[in-house]
């Protein structure tokens, strides 16, 4: 155990180091109009992204030449290897396009499968947020935790694309959700998920993400008190989406986020009837300075 513990904290202390040093490279371009080219699924990249997790990938290679690698550039390499490195070299890639500072360079290692350290670094921000399992989360150096937000009527709600998620998948689970809360923003990416951990926003959900996108941010929320899941409710950065609170509000966001079927539709699709009413829920602090809104 002991020689686990110092191997996870070994990690630790080389992504911060390799993430401060990736996101030295993206400055270099930011602000600058960069370029951007569109893969194939669509999404943008630029040179920054590239020579971020080239750099990475060097110096993982360096220190730990027998670690594998998944990358989003560059794909994975080291298939099998018992610790993973999981890279996003620039999170938010729009926001760096367009020269707002809510990018970061995103790192989670898996030890045998299982996360056990986060490094999500935002250069332009001068902000890192680091994590280990069992060894907590830090803020600028500093021990972070998430809020004490006990009731959504106080809960101040991000997300990265509103008009995605109030027209996708989650479209009536979103608006229910939306409209429970105090206050909703899209102060979005992985930016968002550290606002939940470091304490500053209460509920973070993302409908859509891909591994490298949640790397981090199991270790992170978890370390700093939260709770970290797929929007289904798995604690897993490989669950294709995904769910940060301060562990307090997570049962009820997952709930909202899925309400049950009406009588009728369950009857069609059926399946027995719902029946039932949600309880109401008191305001019971104003931990934003907003209003609180009505139980519904």
């Amino acid at each position: 155990m002991a020689d686990s513990r110092d191997r996870i904290l070994e990690f630790m202390t080389e992504a911060e180091s390799f993430a401060r040093e990736a996101g030295e490279v993206t400055l270099r371009w930011f602000g600058a109009g960069v370029q951007a080219d569109s893969k194939a699924d669509g999404t943008p990249v630029t040179i920054a992204d590239r020579e971020s997790e080239k750099l990475l990938r060097q110096r993982i290679e360096e220190r730990f030449p027998g670690h594998g690698i998944l990358g989003e550039e560059y794909g994975e390499t080291g298939e099998g290897a018992d610790v993973r490195w999981i890279l996003d070299p620039i999170d938010g890639t729009r926001s760096f396009i367009h020269g707002v500072p809510l990018y970061g360079v995103l790192i989670g290692i898996e030890l045998e499968g299982e996360p056990v350290v986060g490094v999500a670094h935002f250069p332009a921000l001068r902000e890192t947020v680091v994590a280990a399992r069992g060894f907590g989360a830090r803020y600028n150096g500093n021990p972070c935790a998430v809020s004490a937000t006990e009731d959504l009527g106080d809960a101040l709600l991000l997300t990265t694309d509103a008009t995605a998620a109030a027209t996708g998948r989650l479209r009536d689970g979103w608006r229910a959700l939306r409209g429970r809360v105090a206050l909703s923003r899209t102060w979005g990416d992985a930016y968002g998920h550290m606002l939940v951990a470091t304490g500053r926003a209460d509920v973070m959900v993302d409908p859509e993400l891909s591994a490298w996108d949640a790397a981090p941010l199991l270790t992170i929320v978890t370390e700093a008190g939260g709770r970290f899941t797929s929007t289904e409710g798995r604690e897993t950065i490989h669950g294709g989406s995904g769910v940060s609170s301060n562990g307090v509000l997570h049962a009820d966001v997952l709930d909202r986020l899925h309400p049950p079927l009406d009588q009728d539709t369950a009857e069609r699709s059926g399946s027995a009837a719902i029946s039932g009413s949600r309880p109401s829920h008191a305001p019971s602090r104003r931990a934003h300075g907003y209003p609180s809104r009505p139980p519904p």
